[in-house]
């Protein structure tokens, strides 16, 4: 009698209150039919937390962590279990400066004339897994705009890779590091302009930023200084004045996006300190005026120490670079590590960030080490890598650490790399959004 009851009451309701009933209707049986996922954690490092901790069970609803629990929790019928009692846990690892578009090789600068972008495009799917499955969920892609469509590939499930904040193209001056004829002989250098990323003066830097945010781009990528892998004479002198890079950085807040600016020498960072920036990539030579400023905007700084070791050590290769990059290489590389060292002991905000591309993808981890050794506590080194780049990047509340309610991006290795900084190279599991990409 009941049913019929029910029945006729339902024919009366409208077209929406029918269609909201069963849309509630449908939501409640797939929450009641979501397998939950529990991962036993023999050390658990949570990203936020000074200390691991011991015996946890983290579990996981779809692509989230539903809680964290003392103890090794029993899951019921038909539920997972992923036993890493003897492994230790941490989120996933996000590097906060990367080139997926690139990797270094000797030919390097000869295959800018004879590699096509769709060429570029195929070598970046290899590097993306690379560096997913050495424990980088997350990365900032520092420049290339063939990674917005990359990023894409992977938000839709075609391709295997890190979640993706891309810049795309970078935006620089004539003749900065940022401007891609650098070298070109005078029929090819032409004058390229902000669509190839080349602004000059305030109303072309407003308008550079904006072809960025209508292509895609996550982040804005200001070159403030002049580089080292650029042929051209100088990396150390300012390469935009501060007007310009004020009026990349109000328009790119405008926007809702951050900048982060490569830069080396000490007057470019102030520059784009006081414009505004969210973080100083490499900053090689800042000062101690530098390391107020830092302190005085709360900006962070992300070192790339493993990229001046490397590209040291490439230009000790006969012929590896130009003539020139060898040179400014064999200058600013070796600097960087000490520079990290000094800006955390006085006690500037660091982000972890690699610049991968300039040495071989999915030795990313090595920075680890570099960071260590310069100082850092290994904890504070994964920190680095999770909570303090998930807010730099802006994500916090979805990412970097192992809390309820955030994406389960969760990294396991074997051994201890509080103890044993070469632990980071030997990742055994990988997750992402809840799904196992690597389990040994």
């Amino acid at each position: 009698m009941w049913k019929k009851a029910f029945i006729l009451e339902v024919t009366k309701l409208t077209y929406m209150k029918k269609l909201n009933i069963l849309l509630f209707v449908l939501a409640f049986m797939l929450q009641a039919s979501a397998q939950k996922t529990y991962i036993w954690c023999g050390a658990l490092i949570d990203g936020v937390s000074n200390e691991p901790k011991k015996n946890m069970t983290i579990v996981i609803e779809n692509n989230k962590i539903s809680s964290v629990q003392n103890g090794f929790s029993n899951a019921a019928a038909g539920e997972k279990v992923i036993d890493l009692k003897t492994k230790t846990v941490t989120p996933g690892w996000i590097d906060c400066h990367v080139h997926l578009s690139f990797e270094t090789n000797p030919k390097s600068y000869l295959e800018e004339f004879q590699l096509n972008e769709v060429d570029y495009a195929y070598r970046s799917v290899g590097y993306a897994k690379k560096t997913l499955m050495t424990g980088f969920t997350t990365v900032r892609d520092a420049g290339g705009p063939i990674v917005l469509s990359l990023k894409k590939a992977i938000n839709q499930g075609l391709l295997t890779g890190p979640r993706i904040y891309a810049a795309g193209t970078a935006i620089g001056s004539t003749g900065s590091h940022g401007d891609p004829t650098n070298g070109y002989r005078s029929d090819l250098m032409g004058d390229p302009g902000i669509k190839e990323g080349v602004a000059n003066g305030t109303t072309d830097a407003v308008k550079a930023v904006r072809q960025r945010y209508k292509e895609g781009s996550d982040v804005i990528k200001m070159v403030a200084t002049g580089g080292v892998m650029d042929v051209s004479t100088g990396s150390n002198g300012a390469q935009f004045t501060e007007d310009e890079m004020r009026a990349i950085v109000q328009t790119a807040h405008d926007y809702g996006l951050k900048v982060m600016a490569h830069a080396h020498g000490a007057e470019g960072i102030k520059r784009a300190l006081r414009a505004g920036v969210a973080s100083i990539e490499h900053g090689t030579l800042m000062d101690d005026e530098c390391i107020d400023l830092f302190k005085k905007t709360g900006a962070w700084y992300v070192p790339t120490v493993i990229a001046g070791k490397s590209v040291a050590d490439s230009a000790k290769k006969p012929d590896y670079y130009p003539p020139l990059v060898a040179m400014k290489a064999l200058e600013i590389g070796p600097k960087i590590q000490a520079t990290l060292g000094r800006a955390y002991k006085a006690g500037v905000k660091i982000a972890f960030g690699t610049d991968a591309g300039v040495y071989q993808h999915g030795k990313n981890w090595l920075e680890f080490t570099y960071m260590i050794e310069a100082g850092m506590p290994p904890m504070e080194a994964i920190k680095a890598a999770t909570i303090n780049a998930a807010e730099l990047i802006g994500v916090k509340d979805q990412l970097g650490s192992i809390e309820p309610g955030k994406f389960a991006d969760i990294v396991a290795v074997d051994g201890d790399p509080l103890k044993d900084s070469q632990s980071f190279g030997k990742v055994i599991f990988v997750m992402k959004e809840g799904k196992v990409y690597k389990e040994q």
